[in-house]
């Protein structure tokens, strides 16, 4: 299982759920079988005949379907419970692979994404029961992460797996993945119910269900975060509401400020709204601010804010409140150059999450010391933080920069690709794998087809595709999962297009027709910035609304 400890508790219950998964997966057949059978009626000549090919060999190829669908699952559910990552610094292959993904690649993941939703929509009650009891048994009171070995998408891709062992074309193997997911979300909601039972029955008592954070894909948004909105108080607004407190006697009266608060992450107190204001009776500024520090506050205590970008963040509260008494401009949240560093250091850091990754510590690094000189600053102003902006921007340059200079072999490859496609003499089936860079641009003959190049139509999806831009960030499902990756390379033709992954070093090339499919599938969309500035600024302002 891995270099990381698991529980002996954790351990019987995987255990325990091995054992049972080959009955499962004969239920799950004996479901497609019957599922198919009962279409029969309804279909073409031509269709009853591939279907009965089809659950010809479910019958005769049970047992080898079966290891593989148990061999997948096992592989997942060790990688799960031992979290495997890459070594920081591990050499890298000389010869880089490239995945590349075509129309047939995407209608895979589109039935995956359907069985994977099936699931998630016929158990999502099992599965949130299930979670309190696997969360107790893990020390997750407050049920705040998924600790479930057995999600739906590791049962999706365990059936896909399978569906790879029939012996048949790859349109058997879809249909396959087609008549399964009713059966399996049917069976695996069964099989839910029944873990939660056998956890009751060892002695477990439930954790308190406050959220739960969904498998990814699913229809209710990333982290299922309530906090999550597109409402942005208005910040002006909010200051001439915000209350300035009169008990508390300013230096200008003579009288010492209240004591500040604890002290920051990273070293140095974090310093009181009444230090700041000390020689002015202005209301307005110390209504400035006071709403500056609840903002910070705010922020530091949102959920989607990790210990290493807070303690960057919260070294700018001191400094940011200074500034306050002098720029009025700074309460135009959506312009001010201090909240875009604040938001634009937080999203980049969120499309790279392993806290272990060296370019995501470069980042930081980079981001505190920007910081650290604009603390130092006893003339806080407007420029200050242009500066730091500016500072950041060129640093996510570089390193964009950076990741197209070692992707260059990839695309001068995929740009002959490209010409080859175009040209009608190259149109590559990628379906079963990874592709050698070197190998791309000749590929064998016997792996390509002729269909004439798709007519270009002016859609709404292809305004999307068109709208992307080197180094834009998109949500994608591919190969059975949900990655965050970056556009970079559009292709100079717009026939193949270049995508990062934001977690690993992996690249993927996307045949356009396929992004297209994805989008419309809505398995593709572009990632906007979110603002944690303005969902803080909600926070403080229910808050203001509920004290008043």
């Amino acid at each position: 299982m891995g270099t990381h400890r698991v529980s002996p508790a954790m351990q019987q219950f995987v255990e325990d759920e091995l054992l049972r998964a080959p009955l499962l997966f004969d239920q799950v057949i004996d479901g497609t079988l019957d599922y198919a059978r009962k279409g029969l009626a309804q279909m073409t000549p031509i269709q009853r005949s591939t279907v009965g090919d089809l659950m010809q060999a479910l019958i005769t190829q049970r047992m080898r379907l079966g290891d593989y669908f148990m061999r997948s699952l096992q592989e997942q559910v060790d990688a799960q419970l031992s979290q495997r990552a890459p070594k920081a610094g591990a050499p890298q292959a000389k010869r880089m692979a490239l995945s590349l993904v075509d129309e047939e690649v995407v209608a895979m993941d589109v039935e995956l994404s359907h069985i994977i939703e099936a699931i998630n929509s016929t158990a999502e009650y099992e599965l949130r029961e299930l979670q309190t009891y696997l969360s107790a048994m893990v020390g997750d009171m407050d049920v705040a992460g998924d600790h479930n070995p057995f999600r739906a998408e590791a049962y999706a891709r365990a059936v896909w797996a399978a569906a790879q062992a029939l012996p048949l074309s790859r349109g058997h193997q879809l249909a396959f993945m087609r008549y399964a997911g009713t059966p399996l979300a049917q069976v695996l909601r069964t099989a839910y119910a029944s873990s939660t039972s056998r956890l009751e029955g060892m002695g477990i008592e439930p954790a308190t269900h406050r959220t739960l954070i969904l498998p990814s894909g699913s229809r209710r948004g990333p982290r299922g975060n309530p906090n999550e909105t597109t409402f942005s108080p208005d910040l002006q607004r909010m200051r001439d509401t915000m209350p300035a407190p009169m008990d508390v006697q300013l230096s200008y009266e003579g009288q010492a400020p209240r004591p500040a608060t604890a002290p920051a992450p990273g070293g140095g107190r974090r310093e009181h709204w009444t230090e700041v204001v000390r020689g002015t009776s202005n209301r307005v500024d110390r209504q400035s601010v006071e709403l500056v520090s609840r903002l910070f506050e705010a922020m530091l205590s949102d959920e989607r804010v990790p210990s290493d970008v807070g303690m960057v963040i919260s070294r700018l509260h001191g400094p940011a409140m200074r500034l306050a008494l002098r720029d009025g401009s700074m309460l135009d949240q959506d312009k001010h150059p201090l909240w875009r560093f604040i938001n634009h250091l937080a999203f980049e850091c969120e499309m790279a999450p392993d806290a272990a990754d060296p370019e995501r510590k470069q980042l930081l690094k980079s981001a505190y010391a920007t910081v650290e000189q604009l603390v130092a600053e006893p003339d806080q102003n407007n420029g200050l933080y242009r500066w730091a902006l500016d500072r950041l921007e060129s640093f996510l340059h570089k390193r964009l920069t950076r990741r197209l200079a070692a992707a260059a072999s990839q695309i001068g490859a995929l740009q002959k690709l490209e010409d080859k496609i175009l040209s009608g003499r190259a149109s590559p089936s990628a379906f079963h794998g990874m592709l050698d860079v070197e190998q791309l641009d000749t590929v064998p003959a016997d792996l390509l087809d002729h269909r004439p190049p798709p007519s270009r139509t002016d859609t709404p999806t292809d305004e999307w595709l068109d709208s992307l831009k080197p180094g834009d960030w998109v949500r994608m499902f591919l190969q059975g999962r949900w990655v965050q990756c970056r556009l970079l390379w559009p292709g100079e033709r717009g026939e193949v297009w270049l995508f990062g992954d934001g977690a690993s070093d992996a690249t993927w090339a996307v045949r356009r027709d396929a992004l297209l499919t994805m989008h419309a599938e809505r398995l593709a969309k572009t990632l906007k910035e979110r603002s944690i500035v303005g969902s803080a600024a909600a926070r403080v302002q229910d808050q203001v609304a509920a004290a008043a």
